[in-house]
Order: structure tokens, then sequence, then C-alpha cells
């Protein structure tokens, strides 16, 4: 048996004696110990028709009850049964939905009331489990994920998504609210900051103490759900952040769970010498015990099957496969790399046509090579090539500093050769806090809504949509939100009015992205030749194509300097009319920009032909050229009509 079959976390299955020795069999685990004649199959809490199981690991534990609201909190009205391998079991008729429970557990002279580890709702952190209803009407939704070449990314943190106060019960029906306004911008995929259960109300999510329960501040697993579900009903998918390179570390109840541990350190759950220790505290979970392998593994199929994401990122990998993300080999955790195999084979055969995202950031093309070639198996990373050096060219004050090649470098960074397998971002979660701040901010700090912040930071954000990859965008991005990140402060909505031509410029650059406009399909592609680096005038121009034929070509012309360039002369794919797709340098983009005239049409005449042209002019290596004007900091984007049909 492999380790693919081994238990499941659903909840429904009822299995005889037989069956769970079969189970038990696929874990490696002895013959059952139990006298009931049937058991169900999970972990947790599972209610069903006639009371609510249990099931929890506790390998050294003495005895194990449950306690609850249905038995008055008595730490010895329910005791559990052993199953074997550390597995103790209890079905009670007198448990329902909804009650709150624990496990009390002894341990020799410890008397230990623990949170279940696989509770799917609680109080809070440091609260009591809850017995949750796992029935939910989802309307048949069989929403499916797009091509991940047609994938535009939002990310968001549900506790400041909204506007709403800290009091609001169910931050997602406020999340709920704002689907429109990502509807209209175009993306395609939410991807939510951690949703589990952590200390306090207030947090970025990746403090996770609970790892199977939904946030209770922000409406808890049934508010989630909705939100999944009202997403899909909008043509928008949902990718969830998740954990799994350390616990808590604060309000672990998983912490020495059965009163075992070595160093002083965690006990079952967690590593318990030097691999312990990661830059957040020493919880890194132990990558190398069935159970544990286990627990994580079905916490990353429970989004999937019970909240139907589309999608999971996991949080720095780097600090899941080594201790010291320093390149020392000795800190590697090859039992991490082989449970992240397992958990993305799993993915791709039980969920065809989801995703799965790494933070890994050390440009490491085995993360998204082929689980089966030996690599991680994800679907794509976030692209540390792309982020830095985007973000340098439009925060550096002086235009004689910004660095093309190194702009060059992140428009053409691939992993294994294939673009999509990267994320590319120019703001994030990380990219404006922790001593960052946003772009606007980081252009100017004392005025983040000035001509320079808004023309800069627009013009990262059109590269992040021009460029191969999969492009993310980060919320509030798209109406010049600034300052930096902060779990307590929501986005301020009014900037969203205020700054509405910066948000049509975004909705057009994204709509230019998936083709919605049926101009060409040329930036969903891979194709990508930077054809012109004028370093000292600050001007690039990069060809963008998806299959290679007429009107499949995209010209992207980017200018990096506050001078503005006229009669300036490129190269091009094709002779013939090139159209303006877009001008971010448009005042109906913003009062404050120019303006500047560039050519709504672009006639490209091979070398030679045009008499302004004279034969020794380059045309960067193309059969044809053409004239462009733009304005100051801009993007230009081109391409060519369809051919009409004979």
């Amino acid at each position: 048996m492999t380790e693919s079959v081994a238990r499941t976390s659903g909840i429904d299955g009822v299995t005889t004696r037989t069956a769970i020795a079969f189970q038990n069999e696929a874990r490696g685990l002895p013959m059952p110990m139990i006298a009931a004649a049937k058991s169900y199959v999970g972990m947790g809490a599972m209610p069903h028709d006639a009371g609510v199981a249990f099931r929890v690991w506790a390998p050294h534990a003495e005895s194990v009850f449950v306690t609850g609201t249905f038995n008055d909190w008595s730490t010895d009205h329910d005791p559990m049964v052993m199953e074997g391998d550390g597995y103790w079991y209890a079905d009670l008729e007198h448990a329902a939905i909804g009650a709150e429970y624990r496990y009390h557990i002894v341990n020799g002279e410890q008397q230990l009331s623990r949170i279940d580890p696989y509770a799917r709702q609680v109080t809070n952190s440091i609260g009591n489990g809850v017995v949750h209803d796992p029935h939910f009407e989802w309307d048949n939704d069989d929403f499916q994920l797009q091509p991940i070449n047609e994938l535009v990314i939002y990310e968001l943190h549900v506790g400041t998504f909204q506007s709403a106060p800290e009091d609001v019960p169910d931050k997602f029906a406020e999340a709920i609210k704002k689907l429109d306004h990502l509807q209209r911008l175009g993306v395609n995929v939410i991807e939510i900051m951690p949703l589990a259960e952590f200390a306090g109300d207030l947090s970025w999510g990746y403090n996770p103490a609970c790892l199977f329960a939904v946030e209770n501040s922000y409406g808890g697993p049934a508010g989630f759900k909705r939100f999944v579900q009202a997403a899909h009903r909008v043509g928008i998918a949902v990718i969830l952040d998740v954990v799994y390179n350390h616990f808590g570390p604060s309000d672990l109840s998983l912490w020495q769970f059965d009163g075992w541990s070595e160093n002083g350190l965690g006990g079952i759950y967690f590593y318990n010498d030097w691999r312990a220790e990661t830059p957040w505290g020493s919880t890194r979970p132990d990558y190398g015990r069935k159970e544990v392998r286990q627990f994580i593994r079905d916490n990353a199929l429970m989004w999937m099957e019970e909240y139907h994401v589309d999608g999971l990122r996991l949080d720095m990998t780097v600090y899941m496969r080594t201790v010291r993300a320093d390149g020392d080999p000795s800190g590697d955790l090859p039992e991490a790399w082989s449970l992240t195999q397992w958990i993305n084979r799993d993915i791709a055969e039980r969920f065809p046509g989801r995703i799965t995202i790494a933070e890994d950031l050390h440009n490491e093309e085995r993360i998204t090579q082929a689980a089966d070639a030996g690599g991680a198996g994800f679907s794509a990373q976030w692209d540390a090539q792309f982020v830095h050096p985007i973000r340098e060219a439009v925060i550096t004050p002086n235009d004689e500093n910004r660095s093309l090649e190194s702009v060059r470098g992140a428009l053409g960074a691939n992993y294994n050769g294939d673009p999509y397998q990267r994320v590319i971002y120019s703001e994030s979660h990380d990219e404006v806090a922790n001593g960052k701040a946003r772009i606007p901010s980081e252009i100017d700090s004392q005025d983040s809504d000035n001509w320079f912040a808004q023309k800069r930071s627009t013009l990262a954000a059109a590269l992040v949509l021009t460029s191969p990859g999969i492009p993310m965008l980060f919320q509030g991005q798209e109406f010049l939100e600034d300052g930096w990140f902060q779990d307590s402060v929501p986005l301020d909505w009014h900037k969203s009015e205020e700054f509405v031509g910066l948000l049509r410029m975004y909705r057009d650059l994204v709509h230019l992205r998936l083709n919605r406009t049926a101009c060409s399909r040329g930036l969903c592609g891979s194709g990508l030749n930077v054809f012109h680096q004028n370093q000292a005038e600050n001007v690039i121009a990069f060809h963008r194509w998806h299959q290679g034929w007429p009107a499949d070509d995209v010209v992207v012309v980017v200018n990096l300097s506050r001078t503005a360039r006229v009669n300036y002369r490129l190269g091009l794919p094709a002779s013939g009319t090139w159209r303006l797709r877009l001008n971010s340098d448009w005042s109906g983009y913003s009062h404050a920009f120019g303006n500047h005239p560039s050519a709504d049409v672009v006639s490209a005449t091979e070398q030679g032909q045009d008499p302004a042209a004279p034969v020794a002019t380059t045309a960067d290596g193309f059969p044809a050229s053409g004239i462009f004007s733009i304005g100051s900091y801009s993007v230009l984007v081109y391409s060519q009509d369809k051919p009409v049909s004979a």
C-alpha cells in the first residue's frame, strides 16, 4: 500500500471491523483493539445520524476522555478506546452538532486538556472545539479554474479587505459585497491570506494555532464556504494560503499534546531537536513522522474537498525543505520534500485542474519540476527574479540609475523553460510590510499621491500585466493604496472613487491581458523577445505572442524616463498597421497625466521603403519598423487587427 491510500479525512464513511483493519494495514498500524461492531473512518469529530464519533492520536496517553457540553465537561464520563499505535476512539450518541468539546488526556500525573487537532471549528484559539455541521448546499458547484496562462490573481486579506468595523461577526459576508469590484476589475483568481484559526482576532494569518478550523472572528467555516460559493458564481476562483513550515508559535494546543516531549520542545507533532528551529520559533512539524505527515496532507486536501478551493499557496516552502535556508545541505529536510511531493501528487490525481503554488523565493527550478522527475511538483512559484528588479526600477529616484538590464532579466526569467511556472508581481503582503511599503509610498513617503507615485507605480503594474508569467495584484494596488500593510488597518475604499481613473487603467490592462477586447491573445502566450534596450534613454520594448500569427503579436513599449520620446523608431515583427490598445499616459486615467499624443496607428514599413528612414537605420532585427511617441514613465501596447477572411 502507498501512503496516498492511508486514512482519509472524510467524515461520512462507516466501516466494519474488517475495513478498519484494511485502513490500519494501509498506514502500517496493528489490528484495532476496539469492541465496537463498527466505527467511523476519519479524524476529529465526525457527526452522524446517531451521535458523534471522535478519534484522536495520543500515543503516550494512558487514557483519553471526551469532555464537553454534552456531559457537563466531565473528565471521566466518556472514555475513549485505544485502537492501536496511539489512536483513540469513541462514539457518543449523546453528542451532537454544535456541541463544544475537548480531549482530556492522562499521562502519569499529567492531566491535560487539549483542543482536537482536527477540529473543523473552534470558539477561539484557546477555547474549545465545536462539532461542526459538515453539510453545505453547494448548488452543484462545478467551477473550473481557467488555464494557467489565463490567470490573473488578486491577493487579499479577509480581515482588512473590507472597511467594516472590527466587531462585524462575518467578515466573509463583507468581502462578498466587494466581489463586484473584483469582477469589474477583471481578475479571475482570489488568493486569500491564511484563514486557519490564529491567536487573537488580528493577524496576517501566518501563525496558525488550529489548522483545520477557519478563523472564528472572520465568520468561521460556514462563512468561508459561502465566500467560495459566491466567488465561483461570478467566475472567480479561490486559492488559499496555508502554513506548514511552522505552527503557532502561540496558542498551540498541539504543543506537548499528550504530555511527551524531548529537550523541552513540542512533543509528538514537532521535531524535538535542532530541526525544530524556524525564524518564527521552534515549532517546525516533524515531517518524518507518518502521523504528522498525514495530518498535514489531510489538511491540504480538506480545503479542496470540503471548501472547494481551486488551489493552495504554501508559505515559505524553503523553511520546509531546509532548516537554515542558506544553501547548507546539512540542514536539508528530505522528508519535507517527499511530503510536498505526496501532497501535490494527491491533489493532481484527486482534483485535476487545480493548482498549487510555492512561496520559496530561492529561484529553485526543482520546486516546479514534476514530482515523478524528482521535483516538488508545484504548479508555479512566486518569482523573486521578477519582483525585486521591477520594484527597484520604479522606486529608484534618478533615471540614470535605472537598470534596463535588470528589467530585461525580470521579463525573461522562467523555471524549466516555462514562464507560467512563476507568479509575477510588484506588490504582495511581504513586499509592502516588514520595513517596506507600497510602491507609491516608496517613491515618495511624504506625498504618495503625486505625479511620480502615480506614474511609476502604474508603470510597475503594466510590466506585471504584460510580461509572461501568472500576474498578481495586491489588494488596493489598483486604487493607489499607500503606506504599508497592517492587519489592523482596513483598505481605504474612498481611494477607489478618488482614483477611479487609475482603477480603469488596471481594468484595461487586465482585459488586454486576457483578450477580453478580442484584439490579440499575445499577452496570454509564452513568447517573449526583448528586442530593444536603450539604456541611455531608458526605453525598452518587447514582443509578445501566443501562437505567432498576424494579430497574435503584441508589442509593448516602455519609457522608464521622465523625458517623453518623440519620433522614436522601433523595429516591428511585421509590416502593416499597428493599432494602439493602451497608452498609460492618457489623461482619462489621471488628470495629472500628460496625455502625450501617441499615435493611434503606427504604419510599419520594411527597411528602405520609408523615405524618412534610411536603409542603414536599425530595425532591431525585424524586417519592418515604425515611428513611436511615448510620454514620461509610460507604457504603450500595440497589436495588429485580425486579417479579414477572403
